[in-house]
């Protein structure tokens, strides 16, 4: 059995956890950005934990088919609620039904309310032998400084576009020109890669960003303009994963009858790989202006494919100005800036420099 088999990139953070599973701590803390596989590798953790090295309950508990992992997930589309995590406790403290240790998996722990963190502390606190807790969040300061130093903290990066592609070809079959325009815009986050591993329109939609310089003045309309044909091609992109949302639900529950818990996990999927991919969108950008820089120094390009009359069109200076200000706009939407007016501001600030 190979715990993290068909994972792609984060090989430390791989490693560090084969070596944990001999003897593991009582609380873990994932961290890093959304879409890089935390959720995926938080699973097939949990499972080992529960299984012990015996493959057949492995493979059980990784698709979630065992008592003893319990997935604690939103109650709703906005918190973990105080009731739930007190029937956690509760059961904290009951043997595991089937293994020497269960588990307890928060994919989503940042949507802890103040009273569910407060309700979950004091197990940290005092921890239970046979039980351990598994928490994912984007950063440890998503929690309560309590909760996360109760916690042993690992952290996940980005991975390498050359890590994306080769496991886009490896694991999920994808030919090489297409696995590379996949890693091209999934910034190097697989879990989005892999949604978007067959998606055609991944050409049209990096082609819509990087012509944004292009497409600027000084005029605010053409702002808005381009503001909302960048948003527009994002929407192909999460008729994807949507389309992927529907074949789950076809295939578990016959396409009746869903679980609300189900389409709400399936809802803030769909909101967290479209921020991610306004991110990586803005990141696209970002390189434009680099590789303008890049260009006129003499020194490589990222996007090869773009003509080189389109990098000389603004000097040096103001395309590093240009690209600093793409990164102060995706600093505003990660602090929940609304979208179009975050993009809407930027377009016009390139358009007049």
């Amino acid at each position: 059995m190979t715990t993290f088999d068909g994972i792609i990139g984060h090989p430390d953070v791989r490693s560090l956890l084969e070596a944990e599973l001999s003897d593991p701590a009582h609380a873990y803390l994932f961290v890093g950005p959304s879409n890089v596989g935390k959720a995926m590798v938080a699973r097939r953790f949990a499972a080992a934990m529960v299984a012990a090295g015996d493959e057949s309950v492995f493979r059980r508990a990784a698709a979630s088919n065992h008592p003893d992992v319990i997935v604690v997930a939103p109650d709703g589309r906005t918190s973990i609620t105080v009731d739930q995590v007190r029937g956690v406790v509760s059961s904290a403290v009951l043997a595991p039904l089937e293994a020497p240790r269960k588990v307890y998996l928060l994919e989503e722990a940042s949507m802890l309310n103040d009273g569910a963190a407060n309700a979950l502390l004091k197990t940290l606190e005092e921890p239970i032998p046979s039980t351990a807790f598994v928490l994912v969040a984007e950063s440890e300061d998503d929690l309560p400084i309590t909760i996360a130093s109760r916690c042993r903290t690992v952290v996940f990066g980005r991975v390498s576009t050359e890590e994306v592609v080769a496991g886009l070809q490896s694991v999920a079959g994808i030919d090489g020109e297409q696995a590379e325009r996949v890693a091209s815009i999934a910034g190097g986050r697989p879990g989005l890669a892999i949604s978007l591993a067959t998606e055609p329109q991944t050409v049209a939609y990096r082609n819509a960003w990087l012509s944004i310089p292009e497409q600027l003045t000084d005029h605010p309309g053409d702002a808005y303009r381009v503001a909302d044909a960048v948003l527009a091609a994002t929407d192909p992109l999460l008729d994807a994963i949507r389309q992927r949302h529907e074949d789950e639900a076809q295939r578990l529950y016959g396409g009746e009858d869903v679980p609300k818990q189900v389409l709400e996990r399936q809802q803030r999927e769909i909101a967290r790989a479209s921020d991610a991919l306004v991110v990586t969108g803005l990141e696209l950008l970002a390189s434009f202006y680099r590789d303008t820089a890049a260009a006129q120094l003499g020194a490589p390009v990222q996007n090869s494919d773009v003509a080189v009359s389109l990098l000389t069109r603004v000097d040096v200076k103001t395309a590093l100005a240009n690209a600093e200000r793409v990164m102060e706009a995706i600093e505003s939407l990660e602090a929940n800036q609304r979208r179009s007016l975050a993009l809407v501001s930027l377009f016009v600030d390139l358009g007049t420099g």
